[in-house]
């Protein structure tokens, strides 16, 4: 595991370059709490953007950049304004209640539903259907044709806040919810919505999970130091990762699912091996590292979200310092860095190229993504690591160093 450097300082640190900014339209004097933009999401082929604005609607638009100009307040870094591209097309949904969590998801239609007995179905969602979950105050789940803004099905059996939502990248339109009722739920959008499995096993409020680049393990987080892991096959927990020291917020696996990064309250985000369990990396927020006594209590370095780049280099992180990070999986100092206010949540696009991160008065803030040409050392690395586990890399009869390099053990 690399160790923390014993100080960093800022002014050797890039500047992360600023994009623009999405901002919510707000009437004179309107102060309502609630506007909090828990959640940013991208759809899977990069065609829409959404984010969620609490009491307010969720906003959903083909890429930030094909909007009206005037949404984006500022000038971009060049000194140009930002020109929208073609014709906007942009949705907003009213909900009916606060939105917390939502994310997009799109059918594979060969993908069959896992309720073989059912010959029919009221809904058959085709290839070229772009859908949106979202998750309410209330317990309720939406789901909403993204194209045509029509609710399509409405979810109900959590008791409290649904704070969390993720589809399976496989296509099945499998959708699991996280709730502060403490428990994870499964949901089965080609087979009508129905819910196949309740997971249960956190002690505490559910805040964030997340599906393997498979499909076959989910990740979830919550009030409480330890990262869950469960198997999707089964619907069994697999094991626990224990070495937070506070409430564990946020999660996301690398894109060949070889690497899992969570987010804690205790200023620490972790690289872990979720095949064998074991700390890789651990990226520090507060310098030199609070004692655990420290980490487990209140202090300005929450980190509040992280995100995985899709080259499987980069790494992002919201923290409660005001500062956004942008991080390499082989550095334990910030590449770069850039200032956000009351900042709760970050996505990457999906071609990686930029960052939206959302803030607690319902606005989004892009940053392009710190250019570098991958190696093709690592472009192999991932392309194997995307079909074999740690424990087969281990078995295989090649020198020990590229055997520790292909297991992320040279982090």
């Amino acid at each position: 595991m690399a160790s923390f450097p014993d100080s960093v300082n800022e002014n050797e640190i890039g500047k992360a370059k600023f994009i623009g900014e999405l901002l919510v339209p707000v009437a004179p004097f309107d102060q309502k709490s609630g506007r909090e933009t828990w959640t940013v999401a991208f759809a899977p082929d990069g065609s829409y953007f959404a984010w969620s604005q609490g009491h307010l609607p969720v906003q959903g638009l083909t890429t930030f950049l094909v909007t009206s100009p005037q949404r984006l307040s500022r000038q971009n870094s060049d000194g140009g304004t930002v020109v929208p591209v073609g014709e906007p097309r942009e949705h907003t949904i009213d909900c009916g209640d606060i939105v917390w969590g939502l994310a997009f998801g799109s059918s594979v239609p060969e993908k069959q539903s896992r309720c073989v007995n059912i010959e029919w179905h009221r809904f058959k969602f085709g290839q070229d259907q772009l859908l949106l979950a979202t998750g309410l105050n209330n317990g309720r789940i939406k789901i909403w044709d993204v194209y045509t803004g029509k609710l399509l099905l409405n979810l109900m059996d959590h008791t409290d806040i649904v704070r969390d939502l993720t589809f399976a990248p496989d296509g099945s339109l499998m959708l699991v919810s996280a709730s502060r009722d403490k428990t994870l739920r499964v949901w089965d959008l080609k087979d009508d919505g129905n819910m196949v499995k309740v997971l249960r096993g956190h002690q505490n409020w559910v805040y964030c999970s997340a599906f393997s680049p498979d499909s076959s393990v989910l990740c979830s987080v919550g009030a409480g130091k330890s990262v869950f892991l469960w198997d999707m096959d089964k619907y069994s927990l697999i094991r626990k990762l224990e070495g937070h020291h506070n409430d564990v917020v946020s999660c996301e696996f690398s894109p060949d699912g070889a690497l899992l990064a969570t987010a804690s309250y205790d200023t620490r985000v972790i690289i872990w091996d979720p095949h064998m369990g074991t700390v890789l990396l651990e990226l520090a927020h507060l310098f030199p590292p609070p004692s655990p006594i420290f980490a487990g209590g209140a202090n300005d370095r929450w980190v509040r979200s992280v995100a995985f780049c899709h080259d499987g280099r980069h790494i992002a992180s919201i923290t409660d310092d005001r500062m956004v990070r942008f991080w390499t999986i082989d550095e334990t100092s910030p590449q770069a860095i850039a200032p956000l206010t009351n900042g709760l949540s970050c996505a990457f696009s999906t071609d990686g190229s930029f960052l939206a991160a959302g803030s607690r008065d319902g606005s989004v803030h892009f940053w392009a993504c710190p250019k570098s040409i991958a190696s093709l050392q690592h472009l192999c690395r991932m392309a194997l690591r995307r079909v074999m586990s740690t424990q087969q890399v281990q078995m295989l009869p090649i020198p020990t160093r590229t055997r520790s390099y292909l297991s992320y053990q040279d982090l």
